[in-house]
């Protein structure tokens, strides 16, 4: 679940998300209970005959009719009942009349809440998408914003939000997407035949927070034009088949917190404009990639609370990732690359709390300032690391972790491996 923002609803994964919509008697209640329960209210609280005791005749001129006022009319009325007993089908007529007039205007107000526009353009995006069995609720019959797989906006009753995961459309995404101007979130996710390149149209969603694009079949390249999207605070193109390399202009995006990348074919280097990010707690996910080259060193400045650049190619430092001064706890996953430096000068951060080195040239000794740092995921494990594992401190290195998280380096020991000698 992405999570409440503001005057709507963000969606969760795999469930049937519903609008509550506003009316003039609760801004909670299904426009189709307002009507009943107006009908009912009417019925209940004006026809004069739901007053009148329990002894009721059993022959009258409206006995059958649908709302039945008239079941309990007494045997012994009193006298001045008999006026209102002759003039009984002409009150209830009366009310009756009301009644309908009141479920008129609330059906008119409940018809109102689905914008027309985009309405129209919802349709559009079904048809393109192969009129998949996943969207059969975007119909005639329901207001649009009471129809699966999307959200409207309670006070403007504008469509904020698409989401269609593990589904049967068809084909790439829609351009009319981009025409719904007051959608916020976009998500296809788990759509194995979402297939094509992701369109320039979304480049007119203004207003869009939430671009979520993980496992589909997308292909060509990660668009620098998403950078036009200036209000987007999360980017999630994980496993597709994207290739070429990573946008630099991705960090003038003065919001992004969140950047998955990962499991495509992207190929280059990190680009040196991340740097710039100026956000806190900044998740950097570029994993199962074909990025080669250093890391940036101006990555310093960034206040990671999650960097995972592990499955690439990249060489060199990683001390500078390590100069994290975010106030968060932070995890960095840099292993199976060809990354090479000095552990035992590294200096790090005091709220680690995961730390995955395996499968690179790091060489050195393990410094005794991890044996004081909490950690909850250690692996040090194929590299070429010599000394003894620090004893002692907070972190309990030598029984926290087993022998798997050291094991294949140059002349590492203690426990958890044998002793030194």
């Amino acid at each position: 679940m992405l999570k409440n923002n503001g005057a709507h609803r963000v969606i969760t994964v795999g469930t049937r998300n519903k609008r509550s919509t506003l009316s003039p008697i609760s801004s909670k209640e299904n426009p189709k209970k307002i009507q009943r329960t107006a009908i009912e209210s009417l019925s209940l609280g004006l026809s004069p005959t739901r007053r009148l005791g329990e002894n009721a005749v059993t022959q009258h001129p409206l006995q059958d009719s649908p709302l039945n006022y008239t079941k309990s009319l007494p045997q012994n009325p009193h006298p001045n009942f008999k006026i209102m007993k002759l003039y009984q089908p002409q009150v209830i007529f009366s009310f009756l009349s009301l009644s309908l007039l009141v479920f008129s205007l609330l059906s008119a107000t409940a018809e109102a809440y689905c914008n027309s526009h985009d309405k129209k353009v919802l349709f559009k995006i079904k048809e393109a998408l192969g009129n998949p069995y996943v969207l059969i609720s975007w119909n005639n019959n329901l207001d649009c914003c009471e129809w699966n797989n999307l959200e409207c906006d309670e006070t403007t009753h504008r469509v904020v939000s698409i989401s269609v995961m593990n589904s049967d459309i068809v084909g790439p995404i829609p351009d009319a997407v981009g025409d719904l101007p007051y959608l916020q979130t976009l998500l296809f996710h788990k759509n194995p035949n979402l297939t094509g390149e992701i369109p320039i149209a979304i480049t007119k969603l203004t207003q869009l927070r939430y671009l979520w694009l993980s496992w589909n079949n997308l292909t060509g390249l990660v668009p620098s034009f998403i950078s036009q999207l200036k209000n987007l605070e999360y980017i999630n193109l994980a496993f597709n088949q994207l290739t070429g390399s990573i946008p630099p202009e991705l960090s003038s995006l003065p919001k992004l917190g969140y950047l998955g990348l990962d499991r495509n074919k992207l190929t280059g280097s990190i680009p040196e404009s991340f740097s710039s990010i100026n956000v806190t707690d900044f998740y950097l996910i570029l994993s199962h990639n074909q990025l080669s080259g250093p890391i940036p060193k101006s990555l310093s400045n960034v206040k990671f609370a999650k960097i995972d650049l592990s499955r690439n190619h990249l060489v060199g430092d990683a001390f500078m990732l390590f100069r994290n001064n975010s106030p968060s706890d932070f995890s960095a996953d840099l292993s199976r690359n060809n990354l090479s430096f000095d552990l035992s000068k590294t200096v790090f951060p005091a709220r680690l709390i995961y730390l995955d080195l395996n499968h690179n040239n790091i060489y050195g000794s393990i410094p005794h300032q991890l044996a004081n740092i909490e950690l909850q995921f250690f692996n040090v494990s194929y590299n070429r690391l010599c000394g003894k594992i620090p004893t002692g401190g907070t972190g309990r290195l030598q029984s926290r972790f087993d022998e798997y998280c050291y094991f294949h380096n140059k002349c590492l020991c203690g426990a958890p491996l044998p002793s030194c000698k």
